[in-house]
Formats: C-alpha cells, sequence, structure tokens
C-alpha cells in the first residue's frame, strides 16, 4: 500500500508537535500531544486502508493515433468514477521526452458514477515515432489525511507525421504565383495525348497543324494536347550525411519530406502515378508507383519516419532499385544536396545511366547560410575569404548541376524556403513541355 501524506495531515501532525514541545511547562501537554499524534498516524492508515484504487476507477489516455509536427496536438486523461461518492485524484502523464507540453499534470474531481477528464497540449519537435510512457495517480483518501497512489500502465506508440496541411498551403501558393490558369485549362499543353482541334492561330507550331481537316473545313486547324495522365513520377529522397545539416529548426530532409508530400499532392490530384524510394547507404524505403488518392496516404506513412543518417548515400543502390523495379518510363526527382562535381561523381555517372529509360530531375537543395556570405562589398578580410570560399563552393556546385544537364537530364538548384513551391512548378513544366 503506496500512499503520502497530504498537507492537513502535516498541519495536524505539527500541532501534536508543538503540544509536545510545551511538556516541559504541564505534563499535559506532553501526554496530549503525543497521543493526539498517535491517533492521526492511525487514523491516516485507516484513511489509507479506506481509500482502494483497484475497482475504484479507471483511466486512459485518449489521443490521435498520429501527431502533427509542430504544437497542437491534444492529450486527454479520461478518469471513470465506479464508486457512490465522488473522487479527488493528482494526475501526472508521462509523455514522450522529446516533445514539449504545457501542463502534464492537475488535480480533478470526479463525481460519484461519473466521469471526469483532464486535457493538455503536446508539441512535437519532429517525425517520427515516440512513445507515452505510464500514467501516476494520486488518490486522496475520505478524510483527506494521505494520498493513494499508483501507476497505470499506458505505455503506447505515437506517430509524428509532417504537416501535410502545410504542404497543401504551398501547392496552393504554387498555384497563386502563376499556375492557376493552367488548371483552370485543363492543363493543355505540348502533351502527348490529343484532346480536339481548333482554330489555328498566330505563334501556333506549324508541326501541330492537322492537314486532312484543314482540307475538309477549308481553313487551318491545329490539334490541341492535353497534358498525359497516369504518367509515373518516383521521388527519391537522399537520407545520406548531407541531408543532416539544420536550416533553422529542419533538417534538409525535412524539408525534402514537405516538397516530396506537396508534389505527390499534385501529382495524385492531377492522375499520376506516384512512388517513394528513401535510401542512404542503402534503400531503406520504397513504394512503387500507384495512381489514387489511396497512395497519397501510403507515402504519407512511409515519409513519416525517415531520418537523415551519418553515412554517404549509395546512388548507386538507388538507382539499380529504381530500374529494377520500374520499368515504365518515369519522372525520377532526387531530392539531395550537391556540393561539386568532383564529389558527385558517383551521383553524376548514375544518372547518366539512367537516361534514356527515365528522366532524372535532380534537386540541390540549398544552402540559405552560403548564399549570405556572398555580399557586394565586405567589409573585412575575414569577409573577403569567407565571400572567396562560398562563390568557390557556388561556382563548383553550378558545374556540377550544369553537367547534368548535358547528359540530358534536368538541375534545380533551390533553396529550403522555396523548395516546395519551386518543385511543385518545376513539375508542371514538365507535364506542360511533355518532357516525360
Amino acid at each position: 500500500m503506496s500512499f503520502v501524506f497530504t498537507a492537513r495531515f502535516i498541519t495536524a501532525f505539527a500541532a501534536g508537535l508543538g503540544a509536545l514541545s510545551l511538556g516541559w511547562i504541564n505534563p499535559v501537554f506532553l501526554w496530549a500531544g503525543l497521543l493526539f499524534d498517535i491517533a492521526l498516524l492511525g487514523a491516516a492508515f485507516l484513511d489509507a486502508a479506506r481509500t482502494p484504487i483497484q475497482g475504484s476507477l479507471s483511466v486512459q489516455r485518449v489521443c490521435a493515433e498520429r501527431f502533427a509536427i509542430g504544437g497542437g496536438n491534444k492529450v486527454a486523461i479520461e478518469v471513470k468514477n465506479h464508486r457512490r461518492a465522488p473522487l479527488t485524484l493528482w494526475l501526472k502523464d508521462e509523455y514522450p521526452p522529446a516533445m514539449q507540453a504545457q501542463s502534464r499534470e492537475g488535480r480533478i474531481v470526479v463525481p460519484a458514477r461519473g466521469a471526469a477528464s483532464m486535457t493538455y497540449e503536446l508539441t512535437a519537435p519532429a517525425r517520427g515515432r515516440f512513445m507515452f510512457g505510464d500514467i501516476a495517480i494520486r488518490l486522496l483518501g475520505p478524510w483527506g489525511l494521505v494520498w493513494r497512489q499508483a501507476t497505470i500502465p499506458a505505455a503506447e506508440p505515437v506517430k509524428v507525421y509532417p504537416d501535410f496541411r502545410a504542404a497543401q498551403r504551398q501547392v496552393i501558393e504554387a498555384y497563386r504565383l502563376g499556375r492557376q490558369g493552367e488548371r483552370r485549362q485543363r492543363l493543355r499543353g505540348q502533351g502527348r495525348e490529343f484532346e480536339s482541334l481548333r482554330e489555328f492561330v498566330t505563334g501556333d507550331e506549324l508541326r501541330h497543324v492537322a492537314w486532312a481537316a484543314s482540307a475538309r473545313r477549308g481553313k487551318l486547324v491545329t490539334r490541341q494536347y492535353q497534358i498525359e495522365r497516369s504518367q509515373s513520377v518516383i521521388l527519391m529522397l537522399d537520407c545520406g550525411r548531407l541531408m543532416t545539416a539544420r536550416i533553422g529548426s529542419l533538417t534538409k530532409l525535412d524539408y525534402a519530406v514537405n516538397a516530396a508530400l506537396a508534389l505527390a499532392y499534385v501529382a495524385v490530384a492531377g492522375g499520376d502515378q506516384v512512388g517513394v524510394l528513401a535510401f542512404a547507404r542503402r534503400v531503406d524505403d520504397f513504394l512503387p508507383p500507384k495512381p489514387g488518392s489511396s497512395q497519397l496516404g501510403a507515402a504519407l506513412e512511409l515519409l513519416h519516419d525517415v531520418q537523415p543518417q551519418m553515412v554517404e548515400p549509395s546512388y548507386a543502390r538507388a538507382f539499380t532499385h529504381l530500374s529494377r523495379h520500374c520499368r515504365k518510363r518515369s519522372l525520377a526527382i532526387l531530392l539531395t544536396d550537391v556540393v561539386d562535381a568532383d564529389a558527385s561523381a558517383d551521383l553524376l555517372a548514375h544518372t547518366a545511366a539512367l537516361i534514356p529509360r527515365h528522366l532524372p530531375l535532380i534537386v540541390a537543395i540549398g544552402d540559405r547560410d552560403l548564399r549570405a556570405f556572398v555580399k557586394p562589398a565586405p567589409d573585412s578580410l575575414e569577409a573577403v575569404y569567407a565571400q572567396s570560399v562560398a562563390e568557390e563552393l557556388l561556382t563548383q556546385r553550378e558545374q556540377a548541376l550544369n553537367r547534368i544537364i548535358e547528359l540530358g537530364g534536368l538541375a534545380l538548384d533551390v533553396p529550403t524556403g522555396q523548395l516546395s513551391i519551386a518543385l511543385v512548378n518545376r513539375y508542371l513544366e514538365v507535364k506542360t513541355r511533355g518532357l516525360l
């Protein structure tokens, strides 16, 4: 039987000790204080014995199976009282240590044969899998002298997912910046899927003129195409050493995951098949490309727990896996970081091997801190040196990306803050131009 004394007991016991201290004046005070404290201790033990926890109540934690990264994740501790008298409890929840809570403990009164709850919010700092611990409770005795205490087994996992609502907002922003018209017009462009004939206007390409139809109508008409649907898009995420770099509170891989989700949302909405491949030293996860909204949920499930690793990525294994499991021509979007042509020699070699079966788009996630060193007028010798190094690294980076373009691939160098919007826009450009 585990219990602790209440403030009421301590105050009363201190009064008895006070009477004991007056025993030198009159022995009556000595015996009165001694008997009072003995009786008080007996009452406390009796109070504890009259406060059984087992069978008196049930306690459970209620929260979502999925948390979103950031704040606003609500957790409730629900208590049901099985007794005919109200219960006063002190609750303390053992939440995942990596998370932050406003308050995880508090006092509640549960009515007779009724229920009550304590609610608090958790802030999840990162994606991944976390563990709740047990729930500690203290139940106040009917005389208010002791708190009976116990631990309720309540260990359970919780998954923290990327903020998908943020990905949707980024998509909306991408369209707001100039892509609204393409959606309203059913994404017409230079795709391969024929849609209709219309009258030829200045600026149309002669190669699209329908000569037989023009002869029948007596005027020039041109073929109009819409963006081809059910094409394959593979999102490849480098989880290697360079992706551990932090930009603000997030790693480069966090930004890559958010951008991948935004693009997956657009691609699925456009009828394309979406797949995901996450790799570092080896291929850690692979989601074969499929169409439909359920694929978006599968991608979210896979991406919620990918973590950067302090190892060099194996582009060879990643690209080999892609070639073996994706026979259909695909837009292979690799979210990675590129330092220079020498350091990225492995990437360049395997990018070349991927062409022409697939169309690779290498997305180099830029470092805003590096660009910050490039100033119009450095104000010190250290600033001049830092700018020189930064300019050299940026030049080598540009050369590596230009080499990818020369090989027949696509390249995109973009800072983290613009990554999602720039990636969605480049995907729409690929679709509009019929490059895939």
